[in-house]
């Protein structure tokens, strides 16, 4: 999966954009991110920090498990009845 599929599969999950950050970098406010340094990064940036910090060697890798991120998040929102 790549990046420019993942944003796709997102926006057909009907996934705000509002809660992702796809490849802009930097510590956006209460955001999950996926982002490119050294290497592949999935974090929750949260008051300026990265939590949950998971690096990954490959595009896919780390798209996977950002995609994964999402479905569990949108999940645990419909059981909470938001």
């Amino acid at each position: 999966m790549t990046v420019e599929q993942l944003g796709k599969e997102l926006e057909m999950m009907g996934i705000p954009n509002e809660l992702y950050s796809i490849m802009v970098g930097g510590l956006p406010n209460e955001k999950l991110c996926l982002a490119k340094e050294e290497k592949w990064q999935v974090y929750y940036s949260e008051r300026g920090n990265k939590s949950g910090l998971k690096v990954f060697e490959t595009e896919t890798e780390a798209c996977e498990f950002f995609l994964k991120k999402c479905k569990d998040m949108l999940r645990n929102n419909e059981s909470k009845g938001t």
